[in-house]
């Protein structure tokens, strides 16, 4: 390993390698820069040049530069690793976090152990897969796992996911956090502008229960069992809107019942959040989905399947109300059909999971325990008597 050493006055550089730029992971990756920037580290974000998270984490005060790498892996995996290692000698960081399958792929393929290096899942891609691409991801993470000084998975059923398919590898669990400064409750009045504002065809009047799903519009999320659930749910004239762009747009428009509005991408989920009265997110897998956290941070309930981090993120209260088994169509309309009519069951929700939000998922709490695992790295990679040398 790269032997590097730093007095404790000297800022932590700190590269982020990241191929998702849009939905959960690009905010969990702005909202932890933006952090470690007000902590005074230096986070350098590698990433696609396209999409929100590079404009974002720019904003936040990141040093940001093109990796432009795609999804899944293929032909292109030489070029994204050669990148990666080019970008690891240009910025000289002192830790390399590595986010999602094929960041983790290429940065360990990149670095290879020279340099301290978390490796951050977002959810296994194993469990996005069947038969033959299934094995080989699980393979190539059994393997991975021997340059990754530290997988840090955002919750301990994620984790447990992990050590279940034979991953070996220094662990830890630090839950996803939300900036409790951006989202909290907006109030009756707040409420009242924010439906108004929404691009809801005749609006959406008082009295008449909206729900939302945010997230990317892909088999991940689920938005096809929620269309299915929808036309079974009793609702009454509630509301459903999709809000979120992705592959499976097309194919949920052609088999949404009628009603339901596409949004599309979002750039401030907020007005959606403040305006709904159920956020919902039928997902079929997760590591800790980050659109429920911030619902439930301003007072907006929420109904979830019981994936990866779900258990953890509610209040055990709400277990028999607000999770539903996944790819359950049945279940999800039957608990759509009792929240969506029953308001006082929904407002009491709404007050302990803000509560429990505000406790637990504070994004202050999550760059620090984050910050405490690269110092912990960088101490065991260097001696303490060498001096840093200037970049």
């Amino acid at each position: 390993m790269l032997q590097k050493s730093c007095t404790d006055e000297e800022r932590l550089t700190v590269l982020h390698l990241v191929q998702p730029v849009e939905g959960g992971v690009a905010r969990v990756v702005t909202d932890l820069v933006a952090a470690q920037v007000r902590a005074g580290l230096r986070p350098v974000v590698a990433c696609p040049p396209d999409g929100p998270l590079a404009a974002g984490a720019s904003t936040a005060g990141a040093r940001v530069c093109a990796w432009p790498a795609v999804r899944d892996p293929g032909p292109r995996l030489g070029r994204e690793v050669a990148t990666a290692s080019r970008l690891v000698r240009a910025y000289a960081p002192d830790v390399v976090h590595a986010h999602s399958a094929k960041a983790g792929l290429a940065g360990r393929l990149a670095v290879r152990g020279r340099v301290p290096t978390v490796f951050q899942p977002h959810a296994w891609s194993f469990e996005a897969l069947e038969g033959r691409a299934a094995a080989l991801a699980v393979a190539w993470e059994r393997f991975g796992a021997r340059w990754s000084d530290r997988i840090l998975c955002v919750s301990e059923s994620e984790c447990g996911a992990g050590r279940r398919a034979g991953i070996t590898a220094p662990w830890s669990v630090i839950h996803n956090g939300v900036d409790l400064h951006r989202f909290r409750p907006a109030g009756a009045a707040g409420r009242a502008a924010a439906r108004a504002s929404l691009p809801v065809p005749g609006g959406v009047p008082d009295g008449v229960p909206l729900a939302v799903c945010v997230g990317r519009l892909s088999r991940q999320k689920g938005q096809d069992v929620l269309l299915r659930a929808w036309r079974t749910a009793s609702v009454g004239d509630a509301r459903l809107v999709l809000v979120g762009d992705g592959p499976q747009r097309g194919e949920l428009r052609r088999d949404a019942p009628p009603g339901v509005l596409f949004a599309g991408a979002s750039t401030d989920v907020r007005p959606w959040i403040h305006a709904a009265d159920l956020l919902v997110l039928p997902s079929r897998w997760e590591g800790m989905a980050l659109a429920p956290l911030e619902a439930m941070a301003c007072g907006t309930p929420v109904l979830l399947t019981d994936v990866d981090g779900a258990r953890e993120s509610l209040p055990p209260g709400h277990l028999p109300h607000c999770l539903v088994p996944p790819d359950d169509p049945a279940s999800l309309a039957t608990a759509l059909t009792t929240l969506l009519n029953d308001p006082a069951l929904r407002a009491e929700l709404g007050r302990t999971a803000q509560g429990r939000t505000r406790s637990v998922f504070d994004i202050a709490r999550t760059a620090g325990a984050v910050l405490n695992l690269y110092e912990e790295l960088v101490g065991q990679s260097r001696p303490t008597t060498r001096k840093r040398t200037e970049r």
